[in-house]
């Protein structure tokens, strides 16, 4: 059976001020595929999700989507309405599911509890509608996405929390085709792992950007590469299209010089030639052009190039004693760090992993002195020089020139301690790829990723010796990471990364703080991987627990199913209906937890794993009653 085409780009062309994005695009996204679209920040990727979004128009040419397909499109930084609340943003407001679902919510608060009659109507039609499952797949959603607290306001959200709100919108309207752009940003390792398993086991179509390597291919089957105005297709995961792509360059390379030396030969006939040419004369002159184009047009390689050393540390790098820091919010003490305590040694690689909110960036700010601990104290070495990449966009001058922001640093940067080896702004900009004539167009023009290469660059032209990344990889292509990587690989300082990016940590890190929660944070000797398989057997044991406590009910016993059960069979079969009673009835009383209106996710996510014990222990009790009952 032929694929059906969901969307096609024709003959797309783009320009975004004086600067050319793509032209003359064309593609098509089938039923069932997903694509990665990748390219350097800056080559139109964002803006080509949109115009397929039907949220900005390509100077030429048109989209073409099959009816009845139903698009969602999430934006890297999503526009909410800031009088709404988060409910209200995610949910059709006026659909009579949803009505039915505040019906029942509002007939169990507390000043209406003894109205029986009200909430018996209002349970009545949540059963009508079956909106007792949607109304756990909302609660489910936005335990998943930290968003428990429903009715707070947009206007109090910070862009990571709009973000969430934007994506439980589209996991809730479940469309044909998903347009998403950066989806893991601002989200924890956690979440992103559950997304990671619901669209690759789902038969969604969609086309993503991302930089998270892992996610790229857990998820997708195909990747669409924009390069210098062209888009290239491979049906490849991603180590695969890394050399895939390394052929492509260097064929366009090969092709490039055989243009060149052509484009040569041609140039001296054509210099050779008197001015009256003849009709076949003009054919060849015209022929040139082409010849020209060729030789001109060689595919970018990865050109970034880091190289800053770092300044020498001191014997005292950073030490934490008896450290303990908490802050009100939302009308609640919440504890960050509980009596920590810590010695950085010199060259260490930490990498932070955490929930939302458990306060990882809180105590990022502890280190570097812009918070005070509530109690112990915090001794910093005299040498240590702090470099510190925030996640927060970085607010540059938009009228300023890109050239500009690093003289204002100094004309001149000296990039090794031990050689005093120097470099002009232009020459750093220049490896960091902002060639020389991007160099003097305002900052206002660059996308938001060569803004954060801008930032980055600023931070390692003062050679900082404990460098601190929050998040490094939000925004930044696949380029500037690999490169990014190469260089934090051989970067002589301490090292603290906090990243989603699992691929990222997996690389550089020695070891992991990880935060528990209530001011507790554990040292686990470690990569992020190392960490998971050890959660995953943790969990598996957990499970286990109750079925070996009951081992003896529902162990398989050899026996021929034409002999009569012997009296311990007959036990064991009243047994079983005993047994499968009781979990029936404790099946019956989590559903109703789950379907008490509870936002707290600590519960939620308990009940979850109670209820996948007791659904897999009570279909093993069947099944065995089952098999006795028939021989019975």
């Amino acid at each position: 059976m032929a694929a059906i085409n969901f969307i096609s780009g024709e003959h797309l062309s783009k320009t975004y001020g004086d600067r050319f994005l793509f032209n003359d695009l064309n593609f098509g996204i089938s039923q069932g595929e997903k694509v990665a679209l990748v390219g350097k920040n800056g080559a139109g990727k964002s803006t080509l999700l949109k115009i397929l979004a039907k949220i900005v128009n390509p100077d030429k040419g048109d989209v073409s989507l099959r009816q009845g397909v139903r698009v969602g499109y999430l934006a890297q930084d999503p526009d909410l309405p800031l009088n709404k609340t988060i409910w209200e943003a995610i949910v059709q407001a006026d659909s009579p599911t949803i009505t039915a679902i505040r019906n029942y919510e509002n007939s169990i608060l507390p000043e209406n509890i003894e109205d029986a009659e009200r909430m018996e109507k209002a349970m009545n039609e949540m059963e009508r509608l079956d909106a007792w499952a949607y109304d756990a797949k909302i609660k489910e959603i936005t335990s998943k996405l930290g968003l428990e607290d429903t009715e707070k306001s947009i206007a109090k959200l910070s862009g990571g929390q709009k973000k969430r709100v934007a994506l439980a919108k589209l996991l809730l309207d479940e469309p044909d085709l998903w347009l998403l752009d950066e989806p893991t940003n601002h989200l924890d390792l956690a979440t992103i792992e559950w997304l990671e398993n619901y669209w690759a086991s789902s038969n969604t179509t969609l086309l993503l950007i991302t930089h998270d390597r892992y996610f790229l291919d857990k998820i997708c089957n195909r990747i669409f590469e924009l390069d210098n105005g062209h888009i290239y297709r491979y049906e490849a995961n991603y180590g695969q299209f890394l050399e895939l792509k390394s052929e492509r360059i260097a064929q366009a390379h090969t092709e490039a010089d055989k243009a060149h030396q052509l484009m040569k030969k041609e140039l001296d006939w054509i210099r050779r030639q008197p001015k009256a040419r003849g009709t076949k004369a003009k054919y060849r002159v015209e022929a040139f052009d082409g010849i020209k184009e060729k030789a001109s047009t060689r595919p970018e390689g990865n050109n970034m190039d880091i190289q800053f050393g770092a300044k020498r540390q001191g014997k005292k790098i950073i030490e934490l004693h008896d450290v303990s820091f908490e802050f009100q919010s939302d009308k609640r003490k919440q504890k960050i760090l509980d009596d920590f305590n810590y010695k950085f040694v010199r060259g260490e690689r930490i990498g932070i992993i955490g929930k939302n909110g458990a306060g990882k960036s809180t105590f990022l700010s502890l280190l570097t002195g812009a918070l005070e601990p509530t109690q112990g104290h915090i001794e910093r070495g005299d040498n240590t020089h702090f470099g510190y990449y925030t996640q927060m966009p970085p607010s540059f001058d938009d009228s300023m020139r890109v050239i500009e922001v690093i003289q204002a640093i100094g004309e001149m940067a000296t990039v090794s301690e031990e050689t005093k080896h120097q470099v002009s702004a232009s020459q750093l900009l220049t490896q960091f790829n902002f060639p020389p004539a991007q160099q003097y167009k305002n900052v206002g023009t660059l996308s938001g990723g060569e803004k954060r290469r801008l930032q980055l660059l600023q931070i390692l032209i003062k050679m900082p010796n404990f460098l601190i990344l929050d998040e490094p990889t939000n925004d930044l292509d696949l380029q500037t990471l690999s490169v990014l990587e190469e260089f934090l690989s051989n970067y002589g300082g301490c090292l603290i990364l906090v990243s989603h990016d699992r691929y990222f940590l997996d690389n550089l890190v020695e070891h992991l703080f990880v935060f528990e929660g209530e001011g507790k944070i554990r040292d686990f000797n470690g990569n992020y991987t190392d960490y998971r398989e050890e959660e995953n057997e943790r969990i598996k044991e957990s499970q286990n627990k109750p079925s070996n406590k009951n081992a003896h009910s529902i162990a398989p016993v050899k026996t021929n199913t034409s002999d009569k059960l012997s009296f311990k069979e007959k036990q064991e079969l009243e047994n079983l209906d005993k047994e499968i009673e009781k979990l029936t009835k404790q099946k019956e009383e989590l559903v109703a937890l789950m379907n008490s209106g509870e936002t707290d996710y600590d519960k939620i996510s308990k009940w979850s794993a109670e209820m996948e014990v007791i659904v897999n222990t009570l279909d093993e009790k069947e099944m065995r009653w089952l098999e006795l009952s028939e021989r019975e």
